[in-house]
């Protein structure tokens, strides 16, 4: 017995000549596809590596501006590609809703363009710079509703502008909780009043208001000059141009307060750190933040107070005439649809409303356009850091 042992320790090969298993650097653990049914993939074993990071790599870094720093763009998972009946059923159909949205909105430029071609072959490119609207001899020029449109509603966001700003800013910065909530309630449900109650509010409140308070001041101090000329009835651009402040306000409030919410604590904590006050932690952190979503706000109900009819309607005069004066009565585009539409004998008068319909949505698709791109451009400027 003690021979057999000696013969085994002797036949056994030494120590160093052994496979020493060293322990996996941190491989990923792979669950067999027998236990869990899955099919089978082949995966190799990734090992992590310590980051290389020199000092003049850290010289580097430092060195460059924070507005370079940008965090790494969401790209959304790559479509899996199965052979399953349902997912290609599924694909088709979610592909197909898609595709859908296209399709209406090519059939509405087509039809507005079909059923304006009368218009558009008649005046051409002098429908846009006529100023004459006479349906009695068929001659119609589109000027002053397409300038009071802008008129309208570039002065509509140059008054609710700073104010849904501010509101916003007090809602996220300032305001106590219970206050945050029930404000922003109630502001939020002003976007859910129908537009024909604001033109009813408007006529029985804002107008009297203009008439008997605002213009005769404007009128007194100021009367001689062309932006606040005018006979003092009520009605106009200004009137117009304060009833859609007020429709717009919930939409760049409501918007601008979720961005700026959406703002780390880190960026005011460090702000606040650095010995900075409340107001320039919000004028320097904040708002640059926030930047690119408080001008998407700021489009959004630039295309909304575009677009509003009933309301401008009622108290905007529906003049066709181009004035400067903000106390002068004039129309839109919206307003002269809606008001002439129905006693549109003429084919050509017809042809001519829907032309103004045709160049109301080219305007609209175009202030979208250019809000995409100034978002996208404060976007890639803004001071973001990962």
């Amino acid at each position: 017995m003690e021979a057999e042992r000696a013969e085994a320790v002797e036949t056994a090969p030494p120590p160093q000549d052994r496979a020493i298993a060293e322990p996996p650097e941190r491989n990923l653990t792979i669950v067999s596809a027998a236990t869990t049914g899955l099919v089978p993939i082949r995966m190799e074993a990734v090992t992590e590596k310590p980051h290389s990071f020199d000092a003049e790599t850290a010289a580097e870094v430092v060195g460059r501006p924070s507005s370079v720093v940008r965090p790494a763009r969401r790209e959304p998972h790559p479509a899996a590609h199965t052979s399953g009946i349902g997912d290609r059923i599924f694909n088709a159909i979610t592909a197909g809703f898609a595709g859908s949205i296209l399709v209406i909105l090519a059939a509405v430029i087509g039809t507005l363009v079909i059923q304006s071609r009368e218009s558009i072959s008649k005046f051409g490119f002098a429908f846009l710079t006529g100023q004459t609207w006479d349906p009695i001899n068929n001659i119609f020029g589109a000027a002053p509703a397409i300038l009071g449109t802008v008129y309208t509603s570039l002065l509509a966001l140059l008054f609710a502008a700073p104010v849904g700003i501010m509101v916003a800013i007090f809602l996220t910065e300032i305001a106590p909780r219970r206050i945050r909530f029930s404000l922003g309630f109630v502001i939020e449900l002003l976007a859910a009043v129908p537009s024909i109650v604001y033109g009813l509010w408007a006529l029985f409140v804002l107008v009297p208001i203009v008439r008997e308070d605002i213009q005769p001041f404007f009128a007194n101090h100021f009367g001689n000059t062309p932006l606040f000329s005018g006979y003092p009835l009520g009605l106009g651009f200004f009137t117009a141009s304060l009833i859609l402040s007020v429709m717009v306000l919930p939409t760049i409030t409501s918007i601008s307060r979720d961005v700026m919410m959406a703002v780390p604590n880190a960026q005011r904590d460090a702000m606040l750190a650095l010995g900075a006050t409340r107001w320039e932690t919000t004028w320097k952190s904040v708002i640059p933040y926030a930047r690119s979503g408080i001008i998407g706000a700021i489009m959004l109900a630039l295309g909304r107070a575009i677009g509003e009819t009933m309301a401008v309607q009622m108290v905007i005069g529906n003049t066709f005439s181009i004035s400067s004066s903000l106390f002068a009565t004039g129309t839109t585009m919206p307003a002269t649809i809606v008001s002439q539409f129905q006693d549109a004998t003429s084919p050509l008068h017809q042809s001519s409303l829907i032309e103004l319909a045709l160049i109301l949505m080219l305007v609209t698709l175009l202030l979208n356009a250019v809000a995409r791109l100034l978002v996208a451009r404060m976007s890639l400027g803004s001071p973001r850091q990962a």
